[in-house]
């Protein structure tokens, strides 16, 4: 004899690992989305109707429009990012709709990229590859294609949440000075201790960073924070490392100041616009690294931000506080 589950949720993206929608089936109707983003937007006004909860994904944006055809019903909805950006907030606020999202689940994964990105563009690993590309590996002279070091450095962070605490716990190992930051709070002694980290106002941070890590959100106040004036008051030899939002940073602002060696480099896993242009002016030099927005995208942490999001949907359904809410 079937029995008939108490909720029905929507699982808004075709890449939500098994496991994740695995925790929702004793009490839940599963509806899955089959066509692919960005397509699939009329699949999703379609299933949705009747739903009590929906796990969303990609980058389409869950509005009023999907909520009306969702219906009075809904009383849950989680994201598999830190992000929101892809869910009218507001909206759902009005509606008294909880929102859950992931941001715990992918600071180890981003973090670790960072770290390699930092490295990267330390190293000159861009540069590096095309001498290789172009027959140009010099072996005559103890000079070529000198980087810079990390033991010994001040590492700023601009933004020190979970990611920039994560980072500067992977550095640790790296025997570096000291640490700096700039963020509306303080954070607490214990973690200043941990670290060797000291708050400071956002000139100094320019000023004495020999990295400097953007792990920031994007508001209207970091909007285009990082440009030519900012650059001009950073060491000629800065790394920038931006695992924030692209659009923290004046992209061309950046690039003339890579391109005239006012700063030495820098690694992005963020970018403006995303994608990326194959012809962008950026990915002309040799001194900047770029991946394609991939800091969270490791097996073990889509399985993990899905297994949350899906914990977040049943405890909304529920009529208990999110795990990790949103707002």
């Amino acid at each position: 004899m079937s029995t008939t589950k108490p909720f029905k949720v929507l699982i808004a993206h075709t890449d939500v690992p098994p496991e994740g929608i695995e925790i929702l089936k004793e009490q839940c109707e599963i509806l899955q989305v089959i066509n692919e983003p960005p397509k699939n937007r009329p699949e999703i006004l379609e299933k949705i109707r009747g739903a009590h909860a929906v796990i969303w994904g990609g980058r389409d944006i869950l509005n009023a429009e999907i909520l009306d055809a969702a219906g009075p019903q809904l009383k849950a909805v989680s994201t598999m990012s830190s992000g929101i950006n892809n869910v009218d907030v507001p909206e759902l606020k009005k509606r008294g709709i909880p929102l859950g999202s992931t941001p715990a689940m992918l600071t180890v994964a981003v973090a670790d990229l960072t770290v390699g990105l930092l490295i990267a563009a330390a190293r000159r690993f861009q540069e590096g590859r095309r001498k290789i590309d172009s027959d140009e590996w010099d072996k005559d002279h103890l000079n070529w294609m000198l980087g810079q070091d990390i033991r010994d450095s001040t590492v700023g962070f601009y933004g020190f949440g979970g990611i920039g605490q994560a980072v500067a716990k992977r550095l640790m190992g790296f025997e570096i000075e000291r640490v700096l930051y700039t963020s509306r709070n303080r954070v607490s002694q214990d973690i200043e201790e941990q670290f060797n980290a000291k708050k400071v106002d956002f000139e100094t941070l320019l000023a004495e960073s020999d990295f400097l890590i953007i792990a920031s959100p994007l508001t209207k106040d970091t909007l285009g924070l990082f440009n030519a004036t900012v650059f001009n008051k950073m060491k000629e030899t800065a790394v920038l490392v931006n695992v924030g939002r692209g659009k923290i940073v004046n992209q061309d602002d950046l690039y003339e100041a890579l391109k005239s060696n006012r700063i030495f480099a820098a690694g992005l896993d963020v970018m403006d616009p995303e994608p990326l242009p194959s012809n962008d002016k950026l990915l002309t030099l040799d001194n900047v690294v770029v991946t394609p927005h991939v800091g969270y995208a490791t097996r073990r942490t889509r399985v993990d931000a899905a297994n949350l999001a899906s914990r977040n949907v049943l405890r909304g359904l529920a009529g208990e506080p999110m795990l990790s809410p949103a707002y």
